[in-house]
């Protein structure tokens, strides 16, 4: 490690005074200009991590869902994961290190991780269209070479087409072709496939309006649509040729706000779906013949595949076993459809994309979605394996095609992490399949009301919480509290958790009406303000749902 080379290179990409930042689920995020220096030292990271891992590593330009002014970066573990979380220390330490000390701090990671600093390194760098992301991307190519790292720059890709590149080269090309066009071919086959068997007449071609929230979704769609033209039109909007990035579009932006994003004419029963800045979420909407707006989240989502996939798997007769993952925030109607309706295994953890994903691969077959509709399916290699064998093996013809479908199934999902261009495919195949209008799959069951809020508090580790956040252990009385409340409203549930980056409590609360959900999120907050040290004004009960939007917790 030529670290005199480093030092040298590393003035070029000077960290700004006083500035620290922490690695989390979405890795780096903060304004732009303020992370070049993070860009060049994630650049000296990946080098270290490839080395450790003999495996290619990726790292990814974006800010997804935050304004066009933000970017971030995250790096992509071997099999298209998450960063291992001993190395988000590690990325932590390494972007907050003073100028002097970053010699140090790059030779105690080595050390700290056993680093044989003699093996070969190669790193993947995608970006999204962010006017900043291309000059930030040639900073951490900056750190890659300055380390003696080897690196592909495939330039613009969305956030999930990286994940799928790392996938592919660390596994000799058996999980796909490591190339944009490989991706396209890979999942447009697998759609194709799966369609033919909708029953579908020539005329009936079905139709998708499409936000892009101004972002590289819209870049890549319209590259990759002719590929899976016979059996979807998709019609973009929000394309990113006018307009800013996220900028009143996008899935953030509907869910939050509850109605269609500005760019897109909605005629009453059309399906719509919004993807986020970097295409990892979507959600789908419409109106209604009286123009009413109805939003299709990630509960939703999961609800129609995992209801789905149940048929086949029952059809071929294996065991394979299949749970449904969600978080506190899962809609309680959804819980309750799942468990009791479908007979599907539900299973409850943390708040963030790595528990979800994490829980998922316990399971035969993982499903998980969060609200805000970023999530995937995850198949274990061994249910992958059987299903692949039972479709070639199989002699019945109606178990063979179950078999088949369930492959088709597999090559679909991008099994690294959520794809909004993946679950799309996957959600317009199952309504064909099944003949379902996006008003019917909005009627699999009706949401209960439901509302959040946030308090300010001195310290937000006053509150401690456990069983998947449901309940909190401190401060004293607290739990006690939110259960005397709970008794007052009918179908009703509720729970507070502290953030993960600011001295806030976020609360949740939902009932059988909205206006019993209003008010026992209201209660709730002002236990926790009186119990937990509120500092500011005290909760006020609600006069407008308007004045709740910006308390809405956009996870990542």
């Amino acid at each position: 490690m030529d670290l005199d080379a480093v030092t040298k290179q590393s003035v070029l990409h000077a960290k700004p005074d006083g500035l620290t930042l922490q690695y989390g689920t979405a890795g780096f995020r903060t304004k732009a200009e303020h992370l070049d220096h993070v860009m060049f030292r994630m650049g000296l990271l990946a080098v270290l991590r490839s080395k450790q891992t003999k495996s290619t590593i990726g790292v990814m330009v974006t800010a997804s869902h935050n304004p066009e002014e933000d970017n971030g970066v995250k790096l992509v573990d071997p099999l298209g994961e998450m960063l291992a979380p001993s190395w988000e220390e590690h990325a932590t330490c390494l972007a907050n290190a003073e100028e002097q000390d970053l010699p140090r701090v790059l030779v105690d990671i080595g050390e700290k991780a056993a680093v044989n600093l003699h093996q070969d390194a190669f790193v993947v760098i995608g970006r999204d269209t962010r006017p900043s992301s291309e000059k930030l991307s040639q900073s951490v190519i900056d750190g890659v070479t300055v380390l003696g790292g080897q690196f592909h720059d495939y330039g613009l890709l969305t956030t999930p087409q990286l994940h799928y590149m790392v996938y592919c080269r660390n596994t000799s090309g058996q999980y796909g072709k490591a190339t944009i066009e490989g991706y396209y071919q890979k999942l447009s086959a697998a759609f194709v496939e799966l369609t033919k068997q909708a029953s579908c007449s020539g005329d009936d071609q079905r139709t998708l309006k499409v936000d892009c929230a101004n972002g590289i979704g819209a870049l890549k769609l319209r590259e990759m649509k002719h590929y899976f033209s016979q059996g979807l039109s998709v019609q973009l909007f929000n394309d990113g040729t006018k307009g800013k990035l996220n900028h009143l579009c996008g899935a953030d932006f509907v869910k939050s706000h509850q109605k269609p994003p500005q760019g897109i004419e909605m005629k009453s029963n059309e399906r719509c779906c919004s993807f986020d800045g970097d295409a990892d979420r979507i959600i789908y909407y419409y109106h209604d013949a009286d123009g009413q707006f109805h939003l299709v989240d990630g509960d939703k989502i999961a609800a129609l595949i995992s209801s789905f996939l149940k048929e086949p798997l029952l059809e071929i007769g294996d065991s394979l076993s299949l749970g449904v993952v969600q978080t506190a925030y899962a809609n309680g109607s959804s819980t309750r459809y799942l468990e009791e309706v479908m007979k599907v295994p539900v299973y409850c953890t943390k708040t963030g994309v790595k528990h979800l994903h994490h829980k998922a691969q316990e399971f035969d077959i993982g499903v998980y979605f969060e609200a805000n509709g970023h999530g995937t399916v995850l198949f274990s290699k061994a249910a992958e394996m059987k299903i692949k064998q039972l479709a070639k093996e199989l002699e019945e013809d109606k178990k063979r095609k179950a078999a088949k479908m369930l492959e088709n199934v597999i090559d679909l999902f991008n099994q690294a992490t959520g794809d909004a261009i993946s679950d799309m495919l996957v959600i317009e195949a199952i309504l064909a399949l099944k003949g379902l209008t996006v008003q019917q799959w909005d009627a699999l069951y009706t949401d209960l009301p439901n509302r959040q809020l946030k308090v300010k508090v001195a310290d937000r580790q006053v509150i401690s919480t456990t069983d998947a956040e449901r309940q909190a252990v401190k401060p004293p009385g607290l739990q006690e509290a939110i259960n005397e409340l709970v008794k007052k409203y009918r179908l009703s549930r509720a729970f507070v958790r502290p953030s993960g980056t600011e001295d806030i409590v976020r609360v949740y609360a939902e009932a059988d009406s909205q206006e019993n959900a209003d008010s026992l999120a209201y209660e709730v907050s002002l236990a926790v303000f009186q119990l937990a040290g509120g500092i500011g004004e005290r909760p006020q009960p609600a006069e407008s749902p308007e004045q709740f939007l910006d308390d809405l917790p956009l996870f990542s």
